[in-house]
């Protein structure tokens, strides 16, 4: 049996957010693998995400295009590298589908100067509540500086924030969940 990655944050090649939040992680990771649900939360308003394909599997696709408020897309395409059911999610958009070198690198006009990046987003049960983790690795100290200047903190703290809305109303009464 292979053991699980141990990521730990390089501060000066890494981003880190950290929450823990009054709703079930199987709530939390459902809003991250279903693609209507994170169209509906994963770029902070005013940007909207237009499209979204996931195939929830080491080497599957993570594609995404968001609009800006003036209507102009931006679509990202990544590779996931790790799925581990309700507790990890690992993906870069340095490959595409398949481990293959990504041949169309990251818009520098929405990623501010950033090449490509590895995202892990972790999830572990707190009471009944849950402890998320978005770490986003580098390659560089001057990469890690443009994306924390352009934002980093604040957008994904904000979509975030959007994802917790939209899995409470998940949660509500007479709501369908997955």
């Amino acid at each position: 049996m292979t053991r699980p990655i141990i990521y730990r944050p390089d501060p000066e090649l890494d981003l880190v957010l950290e929450r823990t939040v009054d709703v079930p992680k199987h709530l939390v990771w459902l809003a991250w693998t279903t693609p209507e649900h994170l169209k509906k939360w994963f770029t902070p308003a005013p940007w909207k995400t237009v499209d979204c394909e996931i195939d929830l599997r080491p080497g599957g696709i993570f594609r995404t295009v968001m609009r800006s408020p003036e209507g102009q897309e931006f679509p990202h395409l990544g590779c996931y590298l790790e799925v581990i059911e309700r507790e990890r999610l690992v993906w870069t958009d340095a490959l595409e589908p398949g481990f293959r070198p990504n041949r169309h690198p990251t818009d520098s006009a929405v990623g501010g100067g950033i090449s490509a990046f590895t995202a892990v987003i972790s999830l572990a049960t707190h009471g009944k509540g849950t402890k998320y983790t978005a770490l986003a690795m580098h390659k560089t100290e001057a990469e890690r500086k443009s994306h924390e200047a352009m934002g980093f903190h604040d957008g994904w703290g904000k979509a975030f924030d959007q994802l917790v809305d939209l899995v409470r109303s998940l949660e509500a009464p007479g709501a369908a969940s997955s």
